[in-house]
């Protein structure tokens, strides 16, 4: 069977994919159907299964690698599967790394670039929160995704998606001499950390208990406010990051409780903003064709992006 990436409008689909979403609902005419969504490590695709009956419901189970007929649609300008049959795949029969999304670069390289940014920190005082923090959730911030969806939701995402926004940083303090350098290379390194709280793990991240109800930019500025603590840190510093992570997502309604209010804090905004964008980018580029348009992407405004012909 082709990989997800390579299918196209009109492909049969017999095959084996992991199932990372699924939801009923109920037809106009009382009939259970069920979205779906469709992994393999090249990405994923939403399916439908009409006229579901209790069988395939159990079988259609998050979580669970099961082999399907069924045939790829454009919907709305989107690929879609119409499944018409089901079977599970049993533990032991499949390679769970076939259906794993993980980060194109090493884990090992990943691990090493960072390691250079945290060694390259200066102030005393922000080396002792950074390196605290990141010792002490090491395992998980090399291993999660930075999200469920959207972007960077592989095996080390989180870690690619920092490394990556550390070497922006580094080339923007380059350019304007006035940027604290030190507190934006730590702001970045440190404003997601709360993922590795509110993300279940790697494989088919879910959304913990604290995840959902405190979110992870609460659980960082909390983890911060401890580390503060029990260190007896009384500088500036710990309200400067803390700042950061609290305004990073840059406007209120995407869930900063405060708006960025100092160089580096507005800088990592744009950061975190351009890389998670140029990663959307990436994957709807992956799945079209040159010279045509990209399925609609929801976070970019709802447009479809035009792919270039290679001169």
């Amino acid at each position: 069977m082709k990989w997800i990436k390579e299918l196209q409008e009109g492909d049969l689909i017999r095959g084996a994919l992991l199932v990372v979403n699924a939801n009923k609902g109920i037809t106009n005419n009382g009939l259970a159907y069920m979205n779906i969504t469709l992994q393999d490590k090249t990405g994923t695709i939403e399916a439908k299964k009409w006229d579901l009956s209790e069988e395939d419901s159990n079988i259609i189970s998050v979580g669970n690698v099961i082999y399907l007929d069924g045939d790829v649609l454009n919907y709305r300008d989107n690929l879609q599967v119409k499944i018409r049959s089901v079977n599970q795949v049993n533990e032991g029969e499949f390679d769970i790394t076939r259906f794993t999304m993980s980060s194109p670069i090493p884990l090992e390289e990943l691990e090493k670039r960072l390691d250079v940014y945290v060694n390259s920190l200066k102030d005393s005082d922000v080396v002792l929160i950074t390196r605290t923090l990141v010792n002490k959730y090491y395992k998980s911030y090399v291993t999660y995704p930075a999200a469920v969806r959207n972007h960077h939701e592989f095996a080390s995402g989180l870690l690619h998606h920092t490394v990556q926004m550390a070497d922006l940083g580094e080339a923007i303090a380059k350019l304007y001499p006035s940027v604290d350098r030190d507190m934006l290379i730590a702001g970045i390194i440190l404003h997601d950390l709360g993922k590795t709280l509110e993300l279940s793990g790697p494989i088919i991240p879910k959304y913990t208990l604290d995840g959902k109800l405190l979110g992870h930019i609460s659980i960082t500025h909390a983890e911060i406010q401890k580390t503060v603590e029990q260190l007896k840190i009384d500088s500036e510093v710990s309200t400067l990051l803390s700042h950061m992570v609290l305004s990073h997502h840059g406007k209120f309604e995407y869930g900063s409780p405060v708006l960025p209010l100092t160089r580096e804090a507005y800088l990592l905004s744009v950061i975190d903003d351009l890389d998670a964008k140029m990663m959307i980018l990436d994957k709807a580029y992956d799945q079209t064709p040159e010279g045509e348009f990209s399925s609609r992407i929801y976070a970019m405004d709802d447009r479809s992006f035009y792919k270039p012909k290679k001169k």
